[in-house]
């Protein structure tokens, strides 16, 4: 198959299986479910859950657990968004082109769906069909990569350094725990989905963090140079909080440069360990760092 017939065939199964996960986790006569599936469903990339699909894939796994872990790892990071777009975090009114939660609904609304969704996932991970060692590990991948020494601790971070000039040392901190350990969490999903070895773990760690901190630097320069259209949230919104970025240490141009030398270091790795198989990892990274949104 090609890149994208795989990256299509990937999320058929995700999302089939993200349907079973909100039919069966987010009923429907509840508000805050509706509130939950509102965000869970409104698009993106999906990029975390066909990580999930794909390291699986690539290490000879079966697919049916690590489309389960990937519906974890989109419902915690779901919940992640509705809680940064409320107004005393980031106080943005657009996510994915459409109203944030807590426009749609209310705040409240807003805070118990991303409630809902972060606790849902590990009844998802629970209940996949996968070895008793696999959901552990996948529970603890998750637990780890979006909690406070992962995600969360990030996001502690960047508000206690809002408004302040930083270096890059203190920026790459931030988004190493910020994004780079819930992208982390999802490769070791797969991993765990696969029942890969602690040497692939190790491997694919490096590529996970790498790849998390070229899609926060492309990131931050799209804030910068794209538009709110392309990018379906509004832009600007660091300057407006007063954030370093990797865009302000090194202007957009700068930014970009290092993010290609990154990837391309995260990408070499990988083929001289996996060859071909990993063919389609390293393509995923080459799309996200030219990505538009």
């Amino acid at each position: 198959m090609t890149y994208d017939e795989r990256y299509d065939a990937y999320l058929k199964r995700f999302h089939a299986a993200l349907d079973s996960a909100c039919e069966r986790y987010l009923p429907a006569d509840s508000r805050v479910s509706e509130a939950a599936r509102y965000s869970l469903l409104a698009g993106g990339k999906r990029v975390r859950a066909v990580l999930v699909m794909a390291s699986c894939d690539m290490l000879g796994g079966e697919l049916d657990a690590a489309a389960d872990f990937a519906c974890a790892v989109e419902m915690l990071h779901c919940f992640s968004l509705i809680h940064d777009d409320l107004p005393c975090m980031d106080n943005d009114d657009y996510r994915r082109g459409k109203p944030s939660c807590h426009k749609a609904y209310d705040e409240a609304t807003a805070l118990l769906a991303g409630d809902a969704l972060l606790t849902e996932a590990f009844e998802v991970i629970a209940n996949a069909p996968a070895s008793d060692k696999a959901r552990v590990n996948a529970a603890r991948q998750l637990a780890m990569g979006g909690g406070n020494r992962g995600m969360i601790f990030g996001q502690e971070l960047d508000i206690t350094h809002e408004g302040k000039q930083l270096n890059e040392e203190t920026l790459r901190l931030i988004h190493k725990n910020k994004t780079g350990a819930l992208i982390n969490a999802a490769v070791q999903m797969g991993v765990s989905a696969a029942d890969g070895s602690a040497r692939d773990a190790s491997l694919l760690e490096r590529y996970a963090f790498g790849l998390g901190m070229v899609f926060q630097i492309v990131d931050d320069v799209l804030d910068v140079v794209s538009t709110s259209a392309e990018l379906g949230k509004p832009i600007g919104s660091d300057a407006e909080n007063g954030k370093t970025t990797f865009a302000t240490l090194y202007g957009p141009e700068g930014a970009m440069e290092l993010a290609k030398q990154m990837n391309e270091t995260i990408c070499a790795e990988l083929r001289a360990e996996y060859g071909p198989k990993a063919d389609f990892l390293v393509e995923l990274a080459q799309r996200l760092l030219v990505r538009r949104s």
